[in-house]
């Protein structure tokens, strides 16, 4: 060490002497915003590929559904359970890698949990894309942990999901599922990803809380657009408007039209 006849111990300690890789106050700034968005792409991005994922079927729905919850609830539970258990026995996601059609979701509780669920019981790989919020989700017990993931952007997490889906089976939600459901529906419509099968189950519910007609009625949509989504009674018939769609086994690259520029 380098006998100085004053201390250099400030400017050792200094942050501006700290290497930019383990710098986390630099690493949390508003400069670097752009470096955490690319790592959140690239470290979900490299573990899918490692891992041998090819394409998912992603699920959406509620986080407060229940098991044993009141009136649908547990219907809703059970019935996405059955989807990703059926999905998984059949779809691809079974004796690979390559590992096609893997069940995606959200990776929390509820209907998230349900989904991934089912796959896991029947010995697939499933999908956990967790988000962090005020109220921390923790990442549902079901999800293969070497796929379960935390994302800080909703963007980010969102182009995961688009990047991969080929098909989008979607079980009631609120807010949050209105979003993811709408997000996709916007992609399709506009041409920004091939156009996938976009299953809505318990026709009852969506008829009831979106008034597809009157979108219509209203010039708001064309009968084009209102043709980029089919209605489900349950899990089962989810998956067989799929098989119909010609969704199967064989492994495919990413969907997403952006993923190789």
């Amino acid at each position: 060490m380098t006998d100085y006849p004053v201390s250099n111990a400030a400017q050792a300690a200094s942050s501006a002497y700290r290497l930019a890789s383990l710098d986390q106050e630099f690493l949390l700034g508003d400069s670097t915003r752009g470096v955490r968005f690319q790592l959140e792409y690239q470290k979900a991005q490299e573990a899918l590929r490692a891992y041998g994922v090819v394409s998912m079927l992603v699920v959406f729905g509620s986080a407060r559904v229940r098991e044993n919850g009141a009136g649908r609830q547990a219907f809703w539970y059970a019935e996405a359970r059955a989807f990703g258990r059926i999905a998984s026995l059949e779809g691809g996601a079974l004796g690979g890698p390559p590992y096609a059609n893997v069940v995606a979701t959200g990776g929390g509780p509820g209907t998230m949990e349900a989904a991934n669920r089912g796959a896991h019981e029947a010995g697939a790989p499933t999908i956990g894309f967790n988000i962090t919020l005020p109220r921390e989700q923790e990442p549902n017990p079901y999800t293969t942990p070497a796929l379960t993931f935390r994302f800080h952007y909703f963007a980010m997490r969102k182009m995961h999901f688009a990047m991969h889906a080929k098909a989008l089976v979607v079980f009631p939600g609120g807010f949050g599922t209105f979003d993811e459901l709408f997000e996709l529906l916007t992609l399709s419509q506009t041409g920004k990803t091939p156009r996938i099968p976009i299953v809505l189950v318990d026709q009852d519910y969506w008829r009831k809380v979106i008034d597809w007609r009157a979108l219509r009625e209203n010039g708001m949509v064309s009968a084009d657009d209102l043709g980029l989504v089919e209605f489900a009674d349950d899990g089962a018939d989810a998956w067989a408007i799929l098989k119909r769609a010609g969704i199967d086994a064989a492994p495919t690259v990413n969907n997403f039209p952006l993923g190789g520029t």
